[in-house]
């Protein structure tokens, strides 16, 4: 068996995260580069080191999950849920559960925080973050970030729910208190159910087609009926018809009322 595909193997075993459902070309190229840059010229011998060096492993699981994210990231499709999507989704109703996805450091999650409470704060509303880098979490929850992620942000909304010190924005009690952050595999663990609105964006592109149907199935079975998935803006989801999509606006997709799976 070649060198990475033992690698996938031994990483498999070591961490339940399965490489061979992520598009094999743009994972390998990057593993491969972060394997160079640690001075190892084999799989075999950057796992044994991964193994003994928790730092390592911690490196390894931040650049495989593609941590790149910012508050309010395409600003008009923050518009167009402020605007459109969640008053839909709330329309005689005063609760809302929304799902954050592959959340990476929380800029996401937070975004939805804020957004709620600023222009909703009649709606009760349960937010879930969750992501598989355990250390994108522990940064989630510290909550504090540098000026370039908070570029998307009205300057009003960052004097009001941010303090500023030492060089570092940490946001308010207030916000961080409604988002309630877990570890989670997409293309391995349950899903959790009946949610009016999941928001995944950026992830998907990198998995496999078989990998991606799955991934859009469970999303459909995870939302409510006309619940509504939110992705990124290279994701557009081919025939959602597939998986009981129907578009609703650009990267919205909502659940059919019809649909079961």
């Amino acid at each position: 068996m070649a060198d990475y595909e033992q690698f996938i193997v031994k990483v498999y075993d070591k961490t339940g995260i399965d490489l061979q459902l992520y598009k094999e070309q743009q994972m390998r190229r990057r593993l491969t580069s972060l394997r160079n840059k640690r001075g190892y010229t084999t799989f075999s011998q950057y796992f044994d080191a991964m193994v003994k060096n928790e730092t390592l492993m911690e490196e390894f699981m931040d650049r495989m999950t593609i941590n790149v994210t910012e508050f309010y990231r395409n600003p008009r499709r923050w518009n167009v849920l402020q605007e459109k999507v969640i008053p839909k989704l709330t329309e005689g109703k005063r609760q809302m559960k929304i799902w954050s996805a592959a959340c990476s450091t929380g800029e996401e999650p937070y975004s939805l925080a804020i957004m709620l409470k600023e222009y909703f704060p009649q709606l009760r509303v349960t937010i879930l973050a969750t992501d598989l880098d355990d250390e994108a979490l522990k940064r989630a929850k510290e909550a504090k970030y540098a000026a370039v992620a908070l570029k998307e942000l009205p300057n009003e909304l960052i004097k009001k729910y941010f303090t500023y010190k030492n060089n570092v924005y940490e946001l308010n009690h207030d916000i961080k208190s409604m988002v309630t952050f877990k570890k989670h595999n997409l293309l391995h663990d349950t899903y959790p159910a009946n949610n009016d609105l999941i928001v995944c964006r950026n992830v998907v592109i990198y998995f496999t087609d078989e990998a991606k149907a799955q991934v859009y199935k469970n999303f459909s079975e995870a939302l409510v009926s006309n619940g509504v998935l939110f992705v990124g803006s290279t994701e557009q989801i081919f025939q959602p018809s597939t998986y009981g999509f129907k578009i609703y606006d650009t990267f919205f997709y909502e659940k059919r009322s019809s649909f079961t799976t």
